[in-house]
């Protein structure tokens, strides 16, 4: 699959994955939604590696990272993201989500000395702008960023934050001679224990909803947004380095947004308008390079 088409669709599964989280708010608590989300999402990834003959197991010094990679994408990261979209609408948070891009830039200079180029940071900032216009139309009567809680604000800030960081912890998995879809598998495990360990010392039944809504947004998040969405993730982020492929997370909103138009009644304004504009001219300036360069350094991850 081409750089492009992995891009579209990281872009397209996650774009979906915010109106699938809306879903299952309020029918049980967030630790329960997010466990029973990656445990499905663990027999599907762990079935297909078994019967594959691909299911390896890990060295004992990449153990560790596998577990803090568990730690900030498939635990922490959840945690703090689905408690802030009970403070903010989901569009809202996704938009916070989108400084994902401008966070992996940033950390790949700060843990890896690699200076973000102008363009990628230019970039950046155009989407960050264009997704907050995105958010100045009507979202079908959700509230205005203007007042949503500073509470729900920091809690999307620390999951974006808990994301970046995972994305930097990857580079170092690579080192442990464990493909892909045996790295995501063994870190989901890691991250699920940590979110069941949660939900026990909060005293939680583990009992599902049986709702048309929580059960179909726990269909789709498992398979999509969890085992699908972050393989091709992942793939992207080694082909093409954590900095452009996190402008992923820039145009997701837009479909998010999208989505709310359909089901939520989100109206689009020409100042939203203006928001999709700057968001695709920040992926065009970040994305799209001006002659052929080489890549030297996603190399050294072997």
């Amino acid at each position: 699959m081409t750089n492009v088409l992995l891009f579209v669709a990281v872009v397209v599964v996650w774009g979906l994955t915010w109106f699938a989280m809306h879903l299952q708010l309020g029918a049980a608590p967030v630790e329960i939604a997010i466990f029973w989300r990656f445990v499905l999402s663990i027999v599907l990834l762990g079935g297909w590696l078994a019967l594959t003959g691909r299911l390896r197991r890990p060295t004992r010094d990449g153990l560790p990272w596998l577990i803090i990679m568990g730690v900030c994408l498939f635990s922490c990261n959840y945690l703090v993201l689905y408690r802030a979209a009970t403070y903010l609408p989901s569009g809202m948070v996704s938009v916070i989500f989108s400084l994902a891009s401008v966070l992996n830039a940033l950390n790949l200079w700060l843990f890896f000395r690699q200076r973000p180029d102008a363009r990628i940071i230019g970039g950046g900032l155009l989407g960050v702008m264009g997704v907050g216009l995105l958010l100045e139309g009507d979202h079908g009567g959700g509230a205005s960023p203007h007042a949503a809680s500073l509470t729900g604000v920091a809690l999307a800030l620390v999951g974006t934050l808990f994301f970046s960081l995972g994305n930097m912890v990857t580079r170092r998995v690579r080192r442990f001679d464990l493909d892909l879809p045996n790295a995501v598998f063994y870190a989901m495990c890691a991250g699920t224990t940590i979110v069941g360990a949660v939900a026990l010392l909060q005293g939680y039944s583990f009992a599902i909803p049986l709702t048309a809504a929580w059960l179909g947004g726990l269909a789709y998040l498992s398979v999509f947004g969890s085992v699908v969405g972050f393989l091709t993730y992942l793939s992207l982020v080694h082909r093409i380095g954590a900095d452009r492929a996190g402008y992923t997370t820039i145009l997701s909103p837009v479909l998010a947004l999208a989505v709310s138009c359909i089901f939520e009644g989100t109206r689009w304004t020409p100042v939203m308008l203006a928001g999709l504009g700057l968001v695709l001219a920040g992926n065009i300036l970040a994305f799209v390079r001006r002659r052929p360069v080489q890549l030297v350094v996603e190399v050294e991850g072997g």
